[in-house]
């Protein structure tokens, strides 16, 4: 990870609209044997950070306190928040909905990229967790759901990252940067920035984590991003599965095996035995399928496995599978 240190003039610049942030990439399940994958309705590398944080509200940048995310930092004076939840729905600043107009228009005098100096509202949280065993020893990344509108993000008095794309997950990699006993996370997160300007729309102003904050392990080779699809033949009885991963941990001496399951459980088709590559695609071939309607939703489980040099089970990634048939009336699809 890229070292740096915050800077303010992040909020007003349109090309800045995240830091270090890791790139995006499927949400997908994966586990790390294949009796998990069958019977597990959640990845178990997983570390919730839901709950009640230490939380301070300013009117503005001015205001804050400038130091808390440092260790040591006495944050007793702080109140408490419910994460996730919106800041304005827990007591702190004010409600506001507007439509057409911006929230600063009749204010103040602002133009695109700029944002208020004495109205852009601050929270800052901070929490304090221990790693759960299971997560020992592998990559962990510190996951944030949906964060409105910026915020920074620091861990143990180290920064992390700057991210502004409020609806979409924002995540980080925390790996060598956690201590055996209790680290620190600390959030701040500021209600309006460049990206503010895009949001002449009908709907409330609000700011916060309102969306869940956790970490999550990935074993030592991780299917990172997938995708998949299908072609059915004409026949609407065959088809072809399409998988398409970026893997990362990979060494080139891994295997990557897929197969096909139906609902009871029997295998439908395999693909045997692929060297890993960071960047790779597995095709398998399957017959006697039964489509997918909302009155039969007929799915199936495609298991992509990845394998060590010795043969030995990495990661299982599951993922259901319908085969569809589309058609075409005057041109739309049904």
């Amino acid at each position: 990870m890229k070292q740096m240190e915050p800077r303010m003039e992040w909020l007003e610049d349109p090309e800045v609209f995240q830091v270090n942030r890791q790139k995006a990439h499927s949400d997908h399940l994966y586990f790390e044997t294949l009796k998990e994958a069958k019977e597990e309705q959640d990845i178990l590398l997983k570390q919730t950070l839901d709950g009640t944080w230490k939380f301070s509200y300013a009117s503005n940048a001015e205001e804050r306190q400038k130091e808390f995310y440092k260790e040591g930092y006495d944050c007793s004076s702080f109140c408490e928040i419910k994460v996730p939840g919106h800041i304005q729905m827990q007591g702190f600043g004010r409600m506001q909905y507007i439509n057409t107009l911006y929230p600063w228009d009749g204010v103040e005098r602002l133009r695109p990229p700029h944002i208020s100096a004495k109205d852009n509202p601050v929270g800052q949280y901070i929490t304090y967790f221990e790693l759960n065993e299971k997560l020992r020893g592998k990559r962990v990344y510190l996951s944030f759901q949906g964060v409105e509108t910026a915020f920074y993000v620091w861990i143990n008095g180290t920064f992390l990252g700057y991210s502004e794309d409020s609806f979409t997950p924002s995540e980080f990699d925390v790996t060598g940067l956690l201590s055996e006993g209790v680290n620190k996370v600390a959030v701040e997160v500021y209600q309006r920035s460049s990206a503010s300007w895009l949001e002449d729309q009908d709907f409330w102003r609000f700011s916060g984590i309102f969306r869940e904050v956790y970490l999550y392990a990935v074993p030592d080779v991780h299917v990172r991003d997938l995708f998949v699809r299908t072609e059915l033949a004409e026949d609407f009885k065959t088809a072809e599965i399409f998988a398409d991963m970026a893997l990362e941990g990979t060494g080139g001496s891994e295997t990557v095996t897929a197969w096909l399951e139906d609902a009871n459980g029997d295998s439908m088709a395999r693909s045997w035995n692929v060297s890993a590559d960071r960047s790779m695609s597995l095709k398998l071939e399957v017959q006697d399928i039964m489509l997918w309607s909302a009155e039969a939703p007929n799915l199936y489980t495609l298991y992509v496995e990845i394998q060590d040099e010795q043969g030995q089970t990495v990661e299982i990634v599951p993922q259901n599978i319908g085969f569809r048939r589309f058609e075409l009336d005057n041109g739309i699809m049904k």
